[in-house]
């Protein structure tokens, strides 16, 4: 698991991006829920910690497709595929991120990107 960090550092209706390959970022939810789910929008590289949050739904902030925080799945183009979400964990006040091991559903170009970093 992925420490993220401590729960009182992040405010309800707040997100904090981890930089993992490819980032992650954990959301935590006005209702006081924490989710966590892959940054990247899967239309274009635009950082879903950077969107708006309402209810359990992430708004991209580049072209507005809306992303579910429970399940991944994306509510409208211009996305057409889900993002992985990921476990979350709070131990001792601490926010871990357990990794999904499904393949993420990444725009091309971030994961040109990612493979080059690869090789």
């Amino acid at each position: 698991m992925i420490p993220a960090c401590p729960l009182a550092d992040l405010p309800r209706g707040e997100a904090f991006r981890l930089e993992t390959d490819p980032p992650v970022t954990v959301f935590h939810t006005e209702d006081g829920e924490l989710f966590a789910i892959d940054d990247t929008c899967t239309h274009q590289d635009a950082s879903l910690a950077d969107g708006w949050v309402e209810d359990c739904w992430v708004e991209c902030p580049l072209h507005a497709s809306k992303f579910n925080l429970k399940t991944g799945e994306v509510d409208a183009p211009p996305a057409k595929l889900p993002v992985r979400t990921h476990e979350v964990v709070v131990e001792n006040g601490m926010i871990y991120v357990q990794l999904s091991t499904v393949a993420p559903n990444l725009p091309h170009c971030v994961a040109r990107k990612l493979a080059g970093a690869l090789t």
